[in-house]
C-alpha cells in the first residue's frame, strides 16, 4: 500500500492499494471514530462494492446505512443534495459520525457537500473507484452540485478526513470509463511530469503507480494553493473547454472525453498562437489519440465561448486560461472575452 499525506486546512492520508475495501471500517474508524456511518453511492457501485463497505464498518462497530441514487451527471443537483441531508437527519447521523463517499467523482462531489453543510459541516471520508476519481477529484476538498446554468455552480470546500483509493475496483471498469481517467492522467503529464506518458502505454497494468504520481503532484497543487485563487487554477487546463463540451453536449459526453477534447482544443490553439512548439503539441494529440480519447468536437468557437464565459472561473469580462507552453510547464492567461472566441478557433 501506498501513502500520500496531503497538508491542507486539515491533514490527511490517501491510501493507494489493493483491497482496502475489505479492511476499510478498520483504516475508518483509526483515522475518524464516530459511531454510524452513512454509505453514498450510486446504484451502479451499489451491487458492486457497498456491502462489503457497509459490512466492514459494521464489523468495526459502526451502525451502517446506505444512500443510493441513480448514478450518472444528472443527479449531480439540488434534488438529490437535499435527499441526502433529509436521509442523514432521518438517520439521526449526529456532527460526530462520518460520510462515506463510495463512488466516481459524482458521489464523491455530492457526499462531500452534503458532509460540509449537514449541521454546519461533519467528517467525510472519499472511496473513490474510478480511475479518473482516484487521480483527481477525490482529493483536494471541492465539492458541489451542478445548476441549470454550469457545473458545480454551488459547493463548499471541504477537505476529507481520509481517502481510500482500492485500485482493485478499477478492474470492473469498462474501458470507457477507465480511458476517461486517463484523460486526466494526460493533464498531469502536461502540467508537472511527462513520464507519466510511457506509463500510459499500459495503464492498468501500472494504475497504482499512476495514481499514486497524480495523487502526489495534485497534493502539491492544493498545499500551495488550497482555494484556488492561485497556482490551483492550473489544474484546470482542459476543463474550460472541456465543461464547456459537457454542457453543450447535454452531459452525453462523459468528462474525461470532455476534458481530453478541450486539451486537444487548448494544445492546438496555443501552437497556432505560438505559445508552444510542435513537439509539444504532437506529443499531447498523440497521447491522447493512441488512448482512443477524442480530440475534436463538432462544437463553434461561438457557442464554445458563450459557454466559457458563463464559467464560475470567470473573472469580470475575462477568464483565466491555462495555456500548456511545453510539457511540465504551463502558465496561467487571462483572456478578455473579445479575445476568447478568436483564441480557442485556431484550436478547433
Amino acid at each position: 500500500m501506498t501513502e500520500v499525506e496531503v497538508r491542507a486546512s486539515k491533514t490527511y492520508r490517501v491510501l493507494i492499494g489493493e483491497n482496502l475495501h475489505r479492511v476499510s471500517g478498520e483504516l475508518i474508524r483509526d483515522t475518524c471514530g464516530g459511531t454510524a456511518a452513512c454509505v453514498v453511492c450510486g446504484d451502479a457501485v451499489d451491487g458492486l462494492y457497498a456491502d462489503a463497505v457497509c459490512g466492514s464498518l459494521e464489523r468495526s462497530g459502526y451502525r451502517a446505512v446506505k444512500f443510493v441514487y441513480p448514478h450518472g451527471e444528472s443527479s449531480k443537483n439540488a434534488g438529490t443534495y437535499v435527499a441526502i441531508l433529509n436521509f442523514l437527519a432521518e438517520n439521526r447521523l449526529t456532527r460526530s459520525d462520518i460520510i462515506c463517499a463510495l463512488g466516481g467523482g459524482v458521489t464523491g462531489d455530492l457526499a462531500g457537500f452534503a458532509a460540509a453543510t449537514y449541521m454546519r459541516g461533519v467528517r467525510y471520508v472519499q472511496m473513490p473507484t474510478t480511475l479518473l476519481a482516484m487521480v483527481d477529484s477525490s482529493v483536494g476538498g471541492k465539492t458541489g452540485i451542478d445548476l441549470d446554468s454550469g457545473k458545480n455552480l454551488a459547493g463548499a470546500f471541504w477537505q476529507p478526513e481520509l481517502v481510500i483509493c482500492d485500485c482493485g475496483a478499477l478492474a470492473t471498469l469498462p474501458d470507457d470509463t477507465f480511458r476517461d481517467g486517463c484523460a486526466e492522467i494526460v493533464k498531469y503529464a502536461v502540467l508537472r511530469d511527462p513520464g507519466l506518458l510511457s506509463m500510459l502505454g499500459a495503464p492498468r497494468e501500472n494504475a497504482e503507480r499512476l495514481v499514486s504520481r497524480c495523487v502526489s503532484i495534485k497534493r502539491d497543487f492544493v498545499t500551495a494553493d488550497e482555494f484556488d485563487r492561485g497556482e490551483r487554477q492550473k489544474l484546470n487546463l482542459g476543463h474550460t473547454v472541456g465543461h464547456a463540451v459537457e454542457r453543450l453536449s447535454n452531459f452525453s459526453v462523459s468528462h474525461g472525453r470532455a476534458v481530453a477534447t478541450g486539451l486537444a482544443v487548448v494544445v492546438r490553439a496555443a501552437l497556432a498562437h505560438g505559445d508552444c512548439n510542435a513537439d509539444t503539441a504532437e506529443a499531447v494529440l498523440g497521447a491522447l489519440e493512441k488512448l482512443g480519447l477524442p480530440t475534436k468536437t463538432s462544437f463553434t468557437a461561438n457557442q464554445l465561448s458563450e459557454i466559457m464565459l458563463s464559467d464560475k472561473k470567470r473573472s469580470g469580462g475575462s477568464i483565466n486560461l491555462i495555456i500548456p507552453r511545453a510539457l511540465g510547464d504551463c502558465g496561467i492567461e487571462t483572456m478578455p472575452a473579445p479575445a476568447l472566441k478568436a483564441y480557442i478557433e485556431k484550436g478547433l
